[in-house]
């Protein structure tokens, strides 16, 4: 009896010490979001398609719109992206945290679907996109007429809005590693980034500075919008800098290491040497 009491007790200690962790520290959190979007988990088995929308913008042949709410600008018409890119509703935007994610879609529903997927990157949003669909891809001219039939592109387009089918799938850019296009606005105090080209997840959820080679601390960066990163440091920063990225979908983090030099310039693309596995 004094045993099953004290398993009882102690059972119920544990319980407290959670609740009073989970309370106290808001970055210990259940996260209901991540339940409503388990279904994006990839997977190789092929079944996990779901129902969306999709429209298209830009040119009949073009890459939607260069500005974009994720940042990338102009690289999203040149290889690796080559125009297949989307915006996304809402839902798949998430705030810009959705920036970099990839999905293959396919239609079958008109005459001139191949019923053969393609493979899109978030690089945009979609704001009115949220209230006919939670789903809906509004994709660039060229990515909706790759899901024609050869020579079916522009009947395709014609349709305007299609249903589609679409899944999460990892990003794979061979033989492409990170890559970090400092803001323009950055300065010697103020550091700022646009991150492209992730392999696996393709999104962020955390990104962390560490400044020259005899600093041992990392600095969180807040998310500016879309797939900028920001570091508002209120004094000088020390370059090199290094980069610490951790992915929102799966958690795993890689290092690029020195990949900012000293005496590094605003409006400047600098390349990594790593990326992530897939």
């Amino acid at each position: 009896m004094a045993l099953t009491l004290q398993c009882a007790l102690s059972h119920i200690l544990s319980f407290v010490v959670f609740l009073s962790i989970f309370l106290v520290n808001p970055s210990f959190c259940f996260n209901p979001k991540k339940l409503v979007n388990a279904s994006f988990s990839y997977s190789p088995s092929g079944s996990d398609w779901s129902p969306a929308l999709a429209t298209w913008y830009g040119p009949p042949k073009g890459d939607g719109s260069e500005g974009g709410a994720c940042g990338y600008g102009a690289t999203v018409g040149q290889d690796p992206l080559s125009a297949m890119v989307s915006a996304g509703s809402p839902l798949l935007y998430d705030n810009g945290k959705g920036c970099g994610s990839c999905y293959e879609v396919r239609c079958t529903g008109n005459s001139a679907c191949s019923g053969k997927p393609v493979k899109v990157v978030i690089t945009d949003e979609c704001d009115g996109c949220g209230s006919d669909a939670e789903y809906h891809f509004d994709l660039s001219g060229n990515a909706f007429g790759a899901m024609a039939l050869f020579g079916q592109d522009g009947n395709l387009r014609d349709a305007g809005k299609i249903t589609i089918q679409h899944r999460r799938v990892e990003c794979n850019y061979p033989g492409v590693s990170l890559a970090f296009h400092v803001d323009s606005g950055s300065n010697q105090e103020y550091f700022a980034a646009v991150i492209e080209y992730e392999d696996g997840d393709g999104d962020l959820s955390k990104v962390e500075l560490k400044e020259a080679l005899d600093s041992a601390s990392w600095c969180t960066m807040q998310q500016s919008w879309g797939a900028v990163w920001k570091l508002d440091k209120g004094s000088p920063l020390r370059a090199p800098f290094s980069l610490r990225l951790t992915t929102l979908e799966s958690g795993n983090s890689i290092v690029a290491n020195n990949v900012i030099p000293a005496g590094w310039v605003p409006g400047h693309t600098y390349r990594s040497i790593v990326n992530f596995q897939t």
